[in-house]
């Protein structure tokens, strides 16, 4: 899956190639998604050569090739990771939200605040509960809920205040969405890569850096599941 940026500049770059038959550059990159420097695109870049949907050709400038386009661009939507999300009273659901079936509710404690940003002293005691539909939880896993704090995972649909369902778990596959305890005392929400010895804790905003960490200061404390957002 892409975020909304990763779509976003697959989808100028291929327009670019097939409009002029050669790629925008960084320049042209950073202005069309209205980053404010060319880091950002890198990483997008590194990102989507990461994910096997484009190619860069060593020692030859402005040299990417299209691998794969994903489905959403042939059908021309925009696409990324799509939390499930429950609807609030009398308010439209955003445009790209995840319709849910509520069916049986069940209560979750909300265990505190997760910084989707910079790290928070780590959480462990129960503030409250909400309900949350029966069919965002295994019936055989423990969830908890979290309350987000920060920007850093809005490409991936997750904004400051909303709630994040949890499953826990002390195992993570690349590219989850993960709660990550960072040496014993800060927890983060972020998207989990290990690189052999070391664990890249990714944030879904260019403006914030992935943080790279030996895999010893890093336990997952579970997975994102779900996201309760009220208006």
């Amino acid at each position: 899956m892409l975020t909304r940026k990763q779509l976003e500049l697959l989808d100028f770059i291929n327009k670019r190639v097939t409009r002029d038959g050669v790629p925008p550059s960084f320049d042209e990159m950073k202005d069309a998604l209205s980053l404010r420097s060319k880091s950002g695109i890198h990483r997008l870049i590194t990102a989507l050569e990461e994910r096997g949907f484009i190619r860069r050709l060593a020692h030859r400038a402005r040299a990417i090739e299209i691998i794969k386009l994903p489905d959403a661009l042939d059908k021309g939507l925009a696409g990324g990771f799509k939390p499930q999300v429950i609807e609030g009273d009398k308010v439209d659901p955003p445009r790209n939200a995840m319709p849910v079936a509520l069916g049986h509710a069940v209560e979750l404690p909300v265990m505190g605040r997760i910084a989707a940003g910079t790290p928070i002293e780590a959480i462990s005691e129960v503030s409250h509960n909400v309900s949350v539909p029966g069919g965002m939880v295994d019936a055989n896993s423990h969830h908890y809920a979290l309350e987000v704090k920060g920007d850093s995972m809005i490409d991936a649909g997750i904004n400051d205040g909303d709630v994040v369902v949890i499953r826990e778990t002390s195992a993570a596959d690349n590219g989850d969405i993960v709660v990550a305890l960072v040496e014993g005392h800060e927890a983060t929400l972020k998207r989990y890569r290990r690189k052999g010895n070391m664990i890249a804790l990714e944030a879904a905003n260019p403006a914030y850096e992935t943080r790279m960490l030996p895999d010893d200061k890093v336990k997952v404390q579970g997975r994102l599941v779900g996201l309760i957002r009220t208006y």
